[in-house]
């Protein structure tokens, strides 16, 4: 099986793609105010769900999802959602992908195309117009990570800021928050858990072949044991609204 496969099945049932509730993810796209007209990009969308919340949310404006293994899954919501007309999916490389600025740059659980949180704020400031929006998610540690989080995640203590480190961050970059939401330990379990068992249910039931259906239960034992054995209660994750305040807009 590709990879791109095995991450279409595991997200079937939780399709944000990252530890947050539907819930919390549209109270986050709330705080985001496009004027009509607005371009918005979801810079590694994998299956569009914050993209296609955004539009709903704000009727004018239009969006762009760019993910370098796009899963079939997000065009056949958009369909159904009757956003069609108002997005376009493109499968391509979001760290050199480039179509000018947006008014909206979202860019959530998806820092490893960019090389860490630093490299992401800085690919968010480059695609952004003066004066936009951006909401930024990402891995933090929730304290000083235990070498079982370290060896079970297969990363350095440096891989993740705090979450005090993530805003230091978001200001060097000349963005402020003007509203965030550090995931709950309910909501990691329920991605999680959710991630693995969707690939267990599949190669349970349609799986085709023996091969597939080793793969599956592997990736879904690989990432359930990460979790249970060394990241869970360790590894956090923390989504910021962000202003443009390096720009002066007022004049």
């Amino acid at each position: 099986m590709e990879r791109s496969e095995i991450f279409d099945i595991a997200h079937l049932r939780h399709p944000i793609g990252a530890p947050v509730a539907p819930e919390r993810l549209r109270e986050l796209v709330g705080w985001l105010s496009p004027a009509d007209g607005a371009r918005a990009v979801d810079l590694g969308c994998g299956e569009g769900e914050w993209l296609q919340e955004l539009l709903l949310a704000h009727p004018g404006t239009t969006g762009v999802g760019i993910d370098h293994m796009l899963p079939a899954s997000a065009a056949r919501r958009t369909d159904e959602r009757g956003l069609s007309d108002r997005v376009r999916w493109i499968e391509a490389d979001a760290a050199t992908w480039d179509d000018g600025a947006f008014d909206v740059v979202l860019c959530v659980g998806a820092s490893h195309a960019f090389g860490g949180l630093d490299a992401t704020l800085g690919a968010v400031r480059q695609r952004l117009r003066p004066g936009g929006q951006a909401l930024v998610g990402d891995s933090i540690w929730e304290g000083t990570p235990s070498d079982s989080a370290l060896a079970a995640l297969d990363v350095p203590a440096d891989a993740y800021p705090d979450l005090a480190g993530f805003v230091r961050a978001v200001r060097a970059h000349g963005f402020e928050p003007s509203f965030g939401h550090v995931s709950t330990l309910a909501e990691w379990d329920d991605y999680q858990l959710s991630w693995a068992g969707s690939l267990v249910d599949w190669a349970v039931r349609e799986a085709p072949t023996a091969e597939d259906r080793a793969q599956a239960l592997a990736a879904a034992r690989g990432n359930r044991d990460a979790w249970l054995d060394g990241a869970r209660r360790e590894l956090g994750f923390a989504t910021f609204v962000l202003h443009d305040v390096a720009t002066d807009v007022r004049d």
